[in-house]
C-alpha cells in the first residue's frame, strides 16, 4: 500500500488500507468537510502512467455513477490530486461473497435471496445499457445486514441505443494487445468465451484475483 493515513486526496483524509488488487488500491476515507465515510480507489503510481489502467477507472466511476440501484455500489466522485487519479465510493462495510462462501455453503434461501437481488442490480445496469463484464465472488459485497453490493465496474461496457449494433458492441475486444481477454476466465458467460479471442493458458486474465 502506497499511500499513509492521514494522506489528503482532495477533500478527502485517508485512513486504512481495506485492499489492493490488479486494478488498483482501496482505502477507507473521510470528507473532511461533511464527515462522510467514504472508500477511496486509487492507481498506484507505477501503474498511473498506463493510458489503459486510467481507461478503466474512469470507465468503472462512469459506469456505476450512471446508474441508480440499492444494489450497485454508489459513485461520488472521480478526480486527481498530485499526479494521483482516484474514485471516492460508497463505503461498503462487509465481506466479499467469496469470503462469505469460505465460511461454508449457504442454505437455499439465502442463495435465493442474494442471487435475485444481484439479478436486480445487473437487470438495471442492462437498462442502462451497461455490461459488467467481470461478475465473479470477489467483486460482490455482502453488507453487515447481509445485502449484496455490486462492485468493480472497470471492465464494463457502455452499449449505444442502437439495437442494430450492440450485438457488436458486446463482444470482447482484442484491440488493445493481442491474446488479451477482459474478464475473469472462469466466471465467463459462454457468450464471452465464443467470442473471445484466444488466449495462451486457460487461465489467463486481465484481472488478478
Amino acid at each position: 500500500m502506497s499511500l499513509a493515513a492521514g494522506t489528503r486526496l482532495g477533500p478527502y483524509e485517508i485512513g486504512a488500507a481495506l485492499g489492493a488488487g490488479g486494478m488498483g488500491e482501496v482505502y477507507r476515507a473521510r470528507h473532511v468537510k461533511l464527515g462522510r465515510q467514504a472508500a477511496i480507489k486509487v492507481l498506484p503510481r507505477e501503474l498511473a502512467s498506463e493510458p489503459e489502467r486510467l481507461r478503466r477507472l474512469e470507465r468503472e466511476a462512469r459506469a456505476a455513477s450512471a446508474l441508480n440501484h440499492p444494489v450497485i455500489v454508489t459513485i461520488y466522485d472521480i478526480d486527481e490530486d498530485a499526479g494521483t487519479r482516484y474514485i471516492a465510493m460508497e463505503l461498503v462495510e462487509g465481506v466479499t461473497l467469496r469470503e462469505r462462501l469460505r465460511a461454508g455453503p449457504l442454505e437455499a434461501k439465502e442463495a435465493l435471496r442474494l442471487s435475485t437481488s444481484i439479478a436486480e442490480g445487473l437487470a438495471r445496469a442492462h437498462e442502462g445499457g451497461i455490461v459488467h463484464r467481470d461478475l465473479k465472488p470477489d467483486n460482490v459485497m455482502i453488507t453487515r445486514d447481509g445485502h449484496p453490493k455490486l462492485l468493480d465496474f472497470g471492465l464494463a461496457k457502455q452499449l449505444p441505443r442502437d439495437a442494430d449494433v450492440v450485438s457488436e458492441l458486446t463482444t470482447l475486444s482484442c484491440s488493445t494487445r493481442e491474446g488479451l481477454v477482459l474478464g475473469t476466465v472462469p466466471y465467463m458467460s459462454p457468450e464471452q468465451e465464443q467470442r473471445a479471442c484466444r488466449w495462451t493458458t486457460p487461465r489467463t486474465s486481465s484481472r488478478s484475483g
